[in-house]
């Protein structure tokens, strides 16, 4: 069973989310919250019952604390509990900062119910979930300018092996590890160790961090 957290500061959306949810037979809604701050409380909780949410769906835009600075002190404090963030088209800021501080993924708050079932089982499963639409936005405003290209590279990126930077180009293009292995010729295990090397040398947390940076330095990756 997949333990479930609402965070949505409009009580007509929780409600419409839990019961989207709790239809599914392995899916199940430990818990509300209408704030960043309330969700933060409601974990610990919820943890101290053994009783921790396996995903959390996050709003952003809230009152007392928005789901970013929700995002940023859940994922320091229980790292186990899996951020997917609920989101618009106009939230792109935040939804880049809130992938930046570990969030999973995100998806657009009118996704039909089938999709955002998926999308929880794919995020519990370790998985990262971009809904459409909204990464290239994330992507061209994480873009540098050509000024800023000519800056110094983040730490690690001159000892990336040509291998490496086709992986991490693919990931920011939103291959996955089997779209990866397919298109170059490898073994999935093979992909999933120039990942681990490649977070390893930058200095990133996951493959998501590991895609906005990519995006962010896209011109290097490409011409060296």
């Amino acid at each position: 069973m997949i333990q479930i957290l609402i965070v949505e500061d409009q009580e007509v959306v929780r409600r419409g989310l839990k019961t989207l949810l709790e239809i599914k037979p392995d899916l199940q809604v430990v818990g509300e919250a209408s704030n960043g701050q309330q969700a933060i409380d409601l974990v610990k909780t919820l943890h101290a019952q053994s009783q921790s949410p396996d995903v959390i769906l996050m709003d952003i835009r809230m009152p007392v604390m928005d789901g970013v600075t929700a995002t940023q002190q859940l994922c320091q404090q229980f790292p186990s509990s899996k951020i997917l963030v609920l989101t618009t088209f106009d939230d792109t800021k935040y939804v880049s900062q809130a992938l930046r501080f570990g969030a999973k993924g995100y998806l657009l708050k009118d996704t039909p119910a089938e999709e955002l079932a998926e999308a929880v089982r794919s995020i519990h499963k370790g998985h990262t979930q971009f809904g459409p639409g909204i990464i290239e936005k994330i992507i061209a405003n994480t873009a540098l300018t050509e000024s800023e290209k000519s800056q110094e590279l983040p730490p690690g990126f001159a000892e990336l092996t040509p291998r490496e930077k086709q992986v991490l180009r693919m990931i920011a293009a939103g291959s996955s590890n089997r779209e990866i292995a397919q298109k170059l010729f490898l073994s999935e295990g093979t992909v999933r160790n120039h990942i681990s090397h490649i977070l390893t040398r930058l200095d990133l947390r996951d493959r998501t961090q590991a895609a906005i940076v990519a995006s962010a330095f896209l011109s290097y990756l490409e011409n060296p």
